[in-house]
């Protein structure tokens, strides 16, 4: 099932522009290796899905997963063949606004090669360019 949020404040909300890189949330914090976006965008709610079971797939189910955005944008749509005008059409799908820097998959519990792996089957259903990075050395 796809992720969206319990409840929001607005329904509907304008597009926007995703500007500047990532000032939070860009470095590792849970896990040992982190995937982060290269590039701005959205990622849907069924893209976060599909690579949350590929990553699965690809460590044998023995690795922690820790997915850092979250689908809280409301993206609308109207239907095909509809004249112009008659207002903004009804919700479609949710998406989460990356900015690059951000660090959307983190990984735990396994080796540097089961991390590589399944960031790269998770590369595959990302609609951006991403990078593994490695945890900081804490002082």
């Amino acid at each position: 099932m796809a992720y969206m949020p319990k409840r929001t404040k607005h329904r509907k909300v304008m597009r926007g522009k995703v500007k500047g890189y990532a000032q939070r949330g860009n470095r590792v914090s849970f896990g040992d290796y982190g995937l982060q976006a290269l590039d701005p965008g959205w990622i849907d709610g069924r893209q976060l899905e599909a690579a949350r079971v590929a990553a699965n797939r690809a460590t044998g189910g023995t690795a922690k997963i820790w997915i850092r955005i979250f689908p809280d944008k409301p993206v609308t749509a109207k239907p095909a063949e509809t004249r112009m005008g008659k207002g903004k059409g009804d919700l479609d799908h949710w998406v989460a606004v990356v900015r690059p820097g951000t660090v959307l998959f983190e990984l735990g519990n396994c080796s540097e090669d089961d991390a590589r792996l399944a960031f790269k089957r998770i590369a595959h259903k990302m609609p951006i360019k991403v990078r593994m990075i490695r945890r900081l050395p804490s002082h």
